[in-house]
């Protein structure tokens, strides 16, 4: 058996360092590769190993030592896996993601190359400094190599920053997604921001808004019931809507339908599931927006349930992210449904069983959220039936990196086919009762994705360094006759409309003018739908204009 020489820890803390950054940092320095010279570039890298040097030195400690350097291991090596494979960036709402996942989309991402990478970067490494034998002096020259070491790495750190200060500082500034693609400090820092978040959201009370709710129906809608179907996309970007002017048609269905608006400058709060979801369905706005905010706060659906509307939400995702806590649920993720549902997945088309049942015996006015699987991501080809894979090639692997970006696309777009084919069938189910029902259809998708455009793939990208693919989203509203009649909404006023500047912030407002909620939390300047109401509904005079988010004015204005 192999017998290793006993090291200092000091020894193994600078190994350790160089190997971290040498073996999980690999997009790290493509990245540095194409935004810098080499001069700040190695400046960075030797600042770096000097400050992963003197932390490693300080815990270099009999009992913690080794623990600590083989959790870093395994988890920087699945982080590097991922990071690698789909460009991905490392903040709090990307661990918050991974933390809300479901079993499904777990098994979407495992692959044997995850396997080999946890093997060579994350066992083997583990193996080889498990058997190492650390040579801990007693504790005060222990104390005084520590203190030596922490010196050397200063001077090292300050070194490499004065000798190219001008560029290195010039990076830092412009380039800031710097920090979130350090293997393991973007991960670790990622950590402690989400365990502070989680504290502050336990601590925080819980905030009820517009407890004055109070539903008003004009006259004309007294004797009818409605149902509002508000549709809820997954990773739908706007940019492979031909709806929205995409070449390739991917709304064949869609296109037919009498009535659709399709408003072409929709944007999403969040990047990820796990913020917009739950902001678009609150009133904080995108500017106002904290997850722990969120979680401790009423949103949209407990509004539209204390004005006396029945609310469903029927779920075939990864569930709501708290914004349908207090209302009634339906998950049909794992509904057992032969034509389907397979392998614990099931088709959107899931979402539309015993709605003709649930219209013949609509006893109140209902609100119907559907959240979709829709083009979720990576391995789209398992979003749409056999009989929606019109495009081709697809990709038939989570390995998207391995795939060309045609059959990538490929794929995406016939997720978009079938949502296309989804979202016509309830269309045209809500027609068909329009005779004795008041029926309506909203579609927004809650962030967009990126398909191989700057090296990204799927979403979650921060916010303020995303593309605009997965911030710019597809908004379609169909409101039957009866519906618009009972509201005093002008159809042919919306499709005027359609090129307004508008976010998720808007979604929130628009429910309660749309729906005729009188509260002091609507805000007439938010609802899109206002300046095309011809009575005055939820405190909205006819004739105001559509009005948008701080964000949208911002994108909208010259220069923004």
């Amino acid at each position: 058996m192999l017998t290793l020489k006993p090291v200092r820890p000091e020894v193994v803390a600078v190994a350790a360092s160089a190997f971290l950054l040498a073996a999980y940092n690999v997009p790290l320095w493509q990245h540095l590769d194409r935004i810098a010279s080499w001069q700040p570039a190695l400046a960075f890298i030797l600042m770096l190993f000097g400050a992963f040097s003197a932390i490693l030195t300080w815990l270099a400690v009999p009992r913690v030592f080794k623990p600590v350097l083989i959790t870093l291991f395994m988890i920087s090596a699945g982080v590097a896996y991922f990071m690698n494979r789909y460009g991905i960036l490392i903040d709090t709402g990307m661990l918050r993601n991974t933390a809300e996942t479901n079993a499904t989309e777990v098994r979407d991402l495992l692959s044997w190359k995850l396997v080999l990478y946890i093997a060579l970067l994350g066992l083997l490494p583990s193996l080889l400094l498990w058997r190492t034998p650390i040579d801990y002096r007693p504790v005060l020259p222990n104390l005084f190599a520590k203190l030596l070491m922490t010196v050397g790495c200063a001077v090292l750190i300050v070194g490499a920053g004065l000798i190219n200060y001008q560029g290195l500082s010039s990076m830092l500034r412009n380039h800031h997604e710097l920090r979130l693609m350090i293997v393991p400090s973007n991960y670790i820092g990622a950590s402690i921001n989400y365990l502070r978040e989680q504290w502050a959201s336990a601590q925080a009370p819980f905030t009820p808004i517009a407890e004055d709710a109070l539903r008003v129906k004009p006259a004309s809608a007294q004797v009818r019931k409605s149902l509002t179907v508000l549709v809820v996309g997954e990773s739908a970007r706007a940019d492979n809507f031909s709806l929205l002017g995409y070449p390739r048609d991917t709304n064949p269905e869609l296109s037919k339908q009498q009535g659709l608006v399709a408003f072409t400058d929709m944007h999403s709060c969040g990047t990820e599931t796990a913020v917009s979801v739950p902001c678009m369905f609150s009133n904080l706005g995108r500017a106002g927006y904290s997850a722990a905010a969120a979680s401790n706060r009423e949103g949209l659906l407990d509004v539209l349930k204390r004005a006396g509307l029945d609310v469903i939400w029927r779920d075939n995702q990864s569930g709501c992210k708290g914004t349908c806590a207090r209302v009634t649920v339906e998950n049909l993720s794992n509904a057992s449904d032969s034509k389907l549902c397979a392998d614990h997945e099931c088709r959107d088309e899931i979402l539309l069983q015993g709605l003709q049942t649930m219209i013949d015996n609509l006893d109140q006015d209902t609100v119907l959220v559907l959240h979709q699987m829709g083009s979720h991501g990576p391995e789209y080809y398992k979003r749409y039936p056999a009989a929606f894979e019109r495009f081709t090639p697809v990709c038939k692997s989570n390995a998207l990196d391995q795939c060309s970006r045609d059959s990538i696309v490929n794929a995406y777009d016939n997720t978009l086919l079938y949502t296309d084919h989804v979202l016509a069938q309830l269309i045209e189910t809500l027609r068909s009762n329009q005779d004795r029902v008041d029926t309506a259809m909203i579609y927004l998708s809650d962030h967009g994705e990126s398909l191989g455009e700057y090296n990204l793939f799927l979403h979650g990208t921060p916010y303020m360094l995303a593309p605009e693919q997965q911030k710019h989203v597809p908004l379609l509203v169909w409101l039957s006759t009866s519906y618009q009649r009972s509201t005093g909404i002008d159809s042919t006023c919306l499709q005027g409309q359609r090129d307004a500047a508008l976010s998720q912030d808007n979604l929130f407002h628009s429910m309660l003018g749309l729906l005729g909620v009188q509260t002091h939390a609507y805000k007439a300047n938010l609802d899109l739908f206002a300046s095309c109401r011809r009575s005055q509904v939820a405190g909205s005079p006819a004739g105001n204009t559509v009005a948008v988010s701080a964000d949208a004015a911002q994108r909208s204005a010259p220069g923004g």
